[in-house]
């Protein structure tokens, strides 16, 4: 039994007239998205997420973020009922990360303070509180800057006593109703999962399950683009070594995710809605007239067909191309090279390039030289092998240090970086409900739909040949799937197209298209038409 629950209930024993209240969703077990159930005030200097990091009983545990010295704006709080004259035994877990913030508990205004110096290790506040009026009163935590705050410190936060651990009431689903049914097998407490959205954000998750046992959620979601993400931390799966455990994923009618069978995790992509290719419009100009009335990977061979015979100029003349392709007409506007690694759009560049006089040559570290940087790796098409090696559409001049840092890992979003380069690219594990779990490169937003589009550009001018390019290297094999109509797989798909979405096509895009025409003699179609990519692959 917990020790601290065996002394709160010898103080409510000894307190006269004492009774439980009611705090709902105290153990932080039921979330919806990032809002855990019955917490009615969140305050925006705050960010709550769940987790499974830290956890003092249960599964799952709050992890709160203090993003502000401003402590008014700090609140996390619910609404309880008391009654006249009863007293009511109030406790809360609390597990300081860095100890420069400290939290107040409130019960009906402020009571007593954690210690912040107690960290990496859970401590609790209490305060018994007698009730003069029968009425609602406000309880939950506040949290104060202390010295030394860096302006975000994370606190877990987990069994606000007295809690009712019972699950609210599901409102009506007016969207889809998806639902997973999880039979665990013998070593259940390795066993989680998580949903996430479009954008990785992680909408419904699940761990802490008991033994043998099976467990159903409902979850409500708008169309849109979804993963699944079953884990197992022992790395052998749910079945059939340690029991018979499996897990089902139903949506719209549809499975979209089953098994049991894996390793440490298995992601499962799907969409919910419309996701049908879109129609482009009618006039589309001379150069891409061919394409007009097509949609899907139809349009995809027209565009094919139109880009696939281009001048390749050899790997040397790319020194050509960047000098003039590849110059910062758009931020310092001073005729530097546009490194998209080194760049800092909004603050003054620390790293500067001067056109030809800094080529490569040799570096030790960031800011030494630029060289050409493949962003589809040559690795992945076999080498130095033309016209892919020369391709200019997508060779950008960039940092050499950074750029050996990528090496040929690819582009994802990073969970926790071991490299982040001056300007706050990163190389690092995969976040978790990205799909993939390996290395890859993140860039800055600003330029992820530039690389996004070169990827669909080399989907397509290249599809006569790149559904057998994934058995070239394993990071080829990781986002190509062996087809030349999807092209990659679907953690990559959907990654290149929310990163399309969300990174417009810019006037420096804009502009490096027509001087890698006038170089090589064919464009990019998703720069010219951006609508071309839900044409092809869907919304």
């Amino acid at each position: 039994m917990d020790i601290r629950v065996m002394t709160l209930s010898t103080v409510a024993l000894l307190v006269s007239n004492s009774v439980w209240a009611q705090v709902t969703n105290g153990d932080f077990e039921q979330w919806n998205g990032n809002t855990p159930a019955g917490w009615s005030v969140i305050d925006g200097g705050i960010s709550i997420a769940p987790t499974s990091d830290q956890i003092k009983t249960g599964g799952l545990a709050a992890k709160v973020t203090v993003n502000t010295g401003t402590q008014s704006n700090t609140d996390l709080l619910q609404t309880v009922h008391v009654e006249q004259g009863k007293t009511y035994p109030f406790a809360v877990s609390l597990y300081h990360t860095e100890g420069h913030v400290k939290a107040r508990l409130v019960v009906d205004g402020y009571q007593g303070y954690s210690n912040p110096a107690q960290t990496n290790q859970w401590q609790d506040i209490r305060y018994t509180y007698t009730a003069t009026t029968t009425k609602d009163i406000q309880v939950g935590l506040r949290f104060y800057d202390e010295s030394g705050f860096d302006g975000a410190e994370v606190v877990y936060v987990d069994q606000f006593l007295p809690a009712d651990t019972s699950e609210p009431p599901t409102p009506a689903c007016n969207d889809t109703t998806a639902t997973l049914t999880l039979v665990t097998d013998q070593y259940a407490s390795e066993t989680s999962w998580t949903l996430t959205n479009a954008s990785g954000a992680v909408l419904f998750e699940g761990a802490g399950y008991a033994n043998e046992t099976t467990n159903t959620k409902d979850m409500c979601l708008p169309d849109g683009d979804y993963t699944f993400t079953i884990n197992d931390a022992y790395g052998d799966g749910i079945c059939c070594s340690a029991g018979n455990g499996s897990f089902t994923l139903t949506a719209d009618g549809q499975t979209v995710a089953s098994g049991g069978q894996f390793q440490y995790s298995q992601a499962f992509p799907f969409p919910l809605g419309d996701n049908e290719p879109t129609s482009p419009p009618s006039d589309l100009g001379e150069y891409y007239q061919s394409a007009a009335g097509k949609t899907g990977f139809a349009l995809k061979t027209a565009l094919y067909n139109i880009i696939n015979s281009h001048n390749s100029r050899g790997y040397s003349a790319i020194w050509d191309l960047v000098k003039v392709a590849d110059l910062d007409r758009y931020y310092e506007n001073d005729g530097s090279i546009l490194d998209m690694y080194s760049e800092q759009p909004a603050t003054r560049d620390a790293v500067s390039f001067t056109k030809v006089t800094d080529q490569c040559g040799q570096y030790s570290g960031e800011g030494d030289c630029y060289n050409r940087e493949h962003s589809f790796p040559k690795s992945w098409f076999g080498g130095k092998v033309e016209p892919m090696n020369s391709d200019g559409h997508h060779i950008f001049a960039t940092d050499g240090y950074v750029n050996a840092k990528r090496s040929n890992w690819p582009f994802g979003e990073v969970g926790s970086a071991s490299y982040t380069s001056g300007n706050g690219s990163k190389l690092g594990p995969a976040e978790s409900g990205l799909g993939y779990n390996g290395t890859v490169f993140e860039p800055l937003d600003t330029f992820k739909g530039d690389f996004a589009r070169a990827y669909f550009y080399m989907a397509t001018r290249y599809e006569n040949e790149i559904a057998s390019w994934e058995s070239n290297t394993s990071n080829a094999d990781a986002i190509l799937d062996g087809t030349n109509t999807t092209v990659f797989e679907p953690w990559m798909l959907k990654m290149l197209k929310r990163w399309h979405q969300n990174d417009p096509v810019s006037q420096k895009e804009l502009d490096r298209n027509q001087a890698v025409f006038e170089f090589q003699g064919n464009r990019n179609p998703f720069v010219d038409h951006p609508e071309f990519v839900s044409a092809i692959w869907g919304n």
